[in-house]
């Protein structure tokens, strides 16, 4: 090289550069690392002080393929920038960036400030043509088609091995390799236990969350094996969580399947125009190894096929997903099954009233895009769900008997499952107990220093195991049922009255809606526009279909409508008699009210002035009302019933009450009028 080192370059810092790409290259290739560092002695016989000589090594174990982390590569390019260096000093140029981006950006700024960079063949002046051409060959091409290389041999030997089924990777729990790299099993009964309740509750309940529930709601744990670090492959037992169940049903490894390429790294560049990688996970057509039957797995390969498309039938947002859903707690028994026949989307559940306690099935997709001005169907969830319930049980009636016995076995056989996992639980920690008594016994008594920190691992040893006991009595005495063959007979008998048992208070709703979907395949509501009826096409699983028509309830206002039969009836019957005779009359007749009860004056008083019904009257020639008198003596009627009272003026009534009706001679009224303007006390009221 021609390239001459000036008193300017040496004037300025010279920077020595350190990287290794892993942590594990920091550690055991050291021989690299003191290379890099051997550079400080390169840059003293150059005739930098060493005062002026900076070592940035900030970056070991930092790759060099992005400047993102590399803080010292940061502050080597906005040094450079500003002029302040001298020479950049590399074991191999390469090192310094794997980028072409980050390394023809650092090989112009050079060339604007004259630093010189400097690698064990030579010293390069950026600015020269042939150098800077020489370092762009040896950082970009070169470089890169290094790491092509290496790439390419390193995927291509674990591809080759993966093709074979012998590469190595960590197991999830369960599964374990045996002396000869084989996979296999775990040996532990426990954590087999675990893993195959896992699937198996999968199965019952059909959703992850219930999986966690019923986990928790029976104090069972899960394990989780460490890799790395001090507790490298040992099993750290905890509390199940959602992503971990999801991650066993999603795993095909315990199908059997040795898979390589679930999950690739992608290349992504960030807001801030980084381009970083990330791990996805890929979908089965892009997986890179799949070998069916490699070794035994928990489930087979048809059910675990059969656990992804229920997962995927549990999203609720997947594109082209009409129904979906498990099925959960609310009290309406169709949802996830209902289908509107308007629009074909799915009838969701609202829940109205005060507190919430009276759902509904409601189409509203279209009013909510804003293509219609109403929802497509609103109805009460208890009258379609009554009409289906009533369509299953006659589908069940010939299957009843062979139903109870399933149910039987599947509780019997689920309680054992539990109970083996509490009963594997005390065995471990009886093991464990025995191991802290024989290392308490094996040590030395004049040791008390060991001995004290022994006896008290022995007794922590012991009071767990006495909690774990008593937590698996309380389990046994709450939840655990050992069907007797008393019980056995009872249960058959309830099998004969199914309907009852479908409607006893103690089936819960979420039983109710699984039997459903055993039985159903989905149902499209249709709703009459001319007549007051909803017709329920029912398409059962098998292909085949049945229609039900559900009678809609009446509005309110016309149930508490009075019909036109009653109506006429007291319109004829207002002819002769009053109102308390019309409703004795009604109710000797068996009638009621709108609202079922027995009719009453009042109600006939409402009838008649609702409909304009005059009432009975019975005034005979010559018979004035009270009001009548006392306009004509101009008095308070108060005093006509005074008069009345006193048998001062003769009256009568209609059976005892009503009005009065008056008849008055000439003569009579005279003396009343007489009596009136005789009266000093009446004619100050006057």
């Amino acid at each position: 090289m021609s390239t001459t080192i000036t008193p300017a370059h040496q004037s300025k810092p010279a920077y020595i550069y350190v990287r290794q790409s892993t942590l594990a290259q920091v550690r055991h290739n050291q021989e690299s690392t003191e290379r890099q560092y051997a550079l400080r002695d390169k840059a003293l016989a150059l005739g930098w002080s060493p005062r002026s000589i900076q070592v940035l090594d900030r970056d070991q174990g930092m790759s060099g393929a992005q400047s993102a982390g590399r803080e010292d590569f940061k502050t080597l390019v906005a040094d450079v920038s500003m002029g302040q260096v001298g020479a950049v000093f590399a074991l191999e140029v390469s090192r310094l960036a794997r980028s072409n981006l980050d390394w023809h950006r650092l090989l112009e700024l050079c060339a604007l400030t004259h630093t010189l960079v400097i690698d064990a063949d030579g010293c390069y002046d950026p600015a020269d043509f042939n150098d800077g051409l020489l370092l762009g060959l040896k950082g970009t091409m070169m470089a890169q088609a290094e790491l092509h290389f290496l790439r390419g041999r390193l995927l291509g030997g674990k591809l080759n091995k993966a093709r074979k089924g012998e590469l190595r990777t960590p197991l999830p729990v369960g599964l374990a390799y045996d002396d000869e790299a084989r996979i296999v099993m775990d040996p532990d009964d426990e954590v087999r236990g675990a893993v195959q309740l896992v699937f198996r509750l999968f199965q019952e309940e059909g959703s992850a969350y219930a999986v966690v529930q019923r986990f928790a709601q029976g104090s069972l744990r899960f394990p989780t094996r460490a890799y790395g670090g001090a507790w490298a492959g040992k099993l750290i037992w905890g509390r199940l969580a959602h992503s971990r169940v999801l991650s066993l049903i999603k795993n095909p490894a315990y199908a059997g399947t040795y898979v390589f390429g679930r999950y690739q790294y992608a290349k992504t560049i960030t807001p801030d125009g980084e381009v970083r990688k990330s791990m996805r996970a890929m979908p089965k057509s892009q997986w890179r190894v799949q070998l069916p039957d490699h070794h035994e797995g928990y489930i087979t390969a048809e059910e675990f096929e059969r656990n992804q498309q229920q997962l995927a039938h549990n999203r609720t947002n997947a594109e082209g997903t009409v129904l979906s859903g498990p099925a959960r707690e609310g009290l309406a028994l169709l949802q996830g099954l209902a289908l509107c026949a308007n629009c074909g989307r799915c009838l969701t559940v609202r829940y109205r009233g005060n507190g919430g306690i009276y759902p509904i099935y409601e189409c509203n997709w279209l009013r909510r895009d804003g293509r219609a001005t109403k929802s497509c169907l609103n109805v009460r969830t208890d009258l379609l769900d009554a009409a289906v319930t009533d369509e299953a049980l006659k589908a069940l009636q010939p299957a009843e008997l062979a139903l109870a016995l399933a149910a039987l076995d599947n509780l019997e056989e689920r309680d054992q499952d539990l109970m083996r996992q509490w009963n594997m639980r005390i065995e471990r920690a009886s093991y464990e107990c025995a191991l802290a008594e024989r290392r308490y016994e094996e040590v030395d008594p004049s040791n008390r220093l060991v001995a004290s920190s022994l006896e008290q691992r022995w007794n922590k040893a012991l009071v767990n195991l006495d909690t774990i006991k008593a937590e698996a009595a309380v389990f046994q005495n709450q939840r655990a049922r050992i069907v007797t063959p008393e019980q056995r007979a009872k249960i058959m008998n309830l099998a004969q009255d199914l309907p009852r048992v479908w409607r006893a208070s103690t089936t819960q709703s979420k039983d109710r809606k699984r039997m459903l979907r055993l039985l159903i395949d989905d149902i499209t509501v249709q709703r009459l526009a001319d007549t007051r009826q909803i017709i329920l096409h029912i398409r059962w699983r098998g292909g085949s279909c049945t229609d039900t028509t559900v009678d809609l309830p009446r509005p309110i206002a016309d149930r508490l409508r009075y019909t036109p039969e009653i109506v006429g009836k007291v319109r004829d019957l207002a002819r002769q008699l009053s109102d308390a005779q019309i409703a004795h009359e009604l109710n000797r007749q068996g009638l009621r009210s709108s609202r079922g009860l027995t009719f009453t004056a009042s109600m006939i008083q409402w009838i008649r002035f609702r409909h304009g019904v005059p009432a009975f009257s019975n005034v005979r020639p010559g018979e004035i009302t009270v009001r009548e008198l006392a306009n004509r003596l101009r008095v308070s009627i108060h005093f006509v019933h005074y008069w009345i009272q006193q048998g001062l003026i003769q009256a009568r009534q209609n059976d005892d009450r009503g009005p009065w009706w008056i008849t008055l001679t000439d003569e009579q009224e005279k003396q009343l009028h007489h009596r009136v303007s005789a009266s000093g006390h009446l004619q100050n009221r006057r």
